[in-house]
């Protein structure tokens, strides 16, 4: 068996890491890991970078993607993530010890180095790139959180709403237009995801 094919385990720190290669499931080379008996779980038709991080107890929906350098670190609480939803590149999601699970909706976007920490993020959600949401934050159904921007402790973020700056305050509503950017922000990341998936198979073809 080619090591294009062979999974490899490697003991560290008392702890399998688990390295998948190419796959129908299209997680790559992503470092998938267990934690204390629990490991993650993912939907249909997703896609993991080759250098994305997901660890211990995260469950993602269906048409999920993480990006590279993302972290998604479920060792501390529960990571729950829906379905078409997108962590992007150099994003962290986290949770907090005996506290605050982290809960992230169906069409949601987690921007560029956004941090996700002990929060829940509703549907059809836009988390703008470098924005911080702190544990206990609840960011209602089709809001945006706008890039920079820090959500305190225990801040609710109204559905349809645009919350800017630090500590992030109400700015304005959700327009029409806005609220189908995110939608299709979502949508993209899918079809972002299908080129590598596309660059993944022809590379798989090459090595017969």
């Amino acid at each position: 068996m080619g090591t294009s094919r062979a999974v490899l385990w490697i003991f560290y720190c008392e702890t399998w890491i688990l390295l998948w290669p190419k796959t129908k499931n299209n997680k790559g080379m992503a470092l998938i890991k267990s934690v204390k008996g629990k490991a993650p779980s993912f939907g249909e038709e997703g896609w993991l970078a080759d250098n994305a991080t997901i660890v211990g107890d995260v469950i993602f929906g269906s048409h999920c993607t993480v990006w590279f350098n993302a972290v998604v670190r479920g060792d501390v609480n529960s990571i729950r993530i829906g379905h078409h939803s997108n962590i992007q590149d150099g994003a962290v999601v986290h949770c907090t010890y005996q506290r605050f699970a982290t809960q992230i909706g169906n069409y949601v976007s987690v921007a560029h180095n956004a941090i996700v920490h002990g929060c829940t993020i509703e549907d059809h959600v836009l988390i703008g790139m470098g924005a911080i949401v702190m544990d206990g934050a609840v960011i209602g159904s089709g809001a945006i959180v706008a890039a920079g921007a820090i959500v305190t402790q225990g801040t609710k973020v109204p559905p349809g709403t645009i919350y800017a700056g630090n500590p992030a305050k109400y700015l304005k509503d959700v327009s029409p237009e806005l609220n189908a950017a995110i939608d299709r922000t979502a949508n993209n990341y899918i079809t972002y995801s299908g080129w590598f998936k596309e660059e993944g198979a022809e590379q798989g073809q090459a090595e017969h």
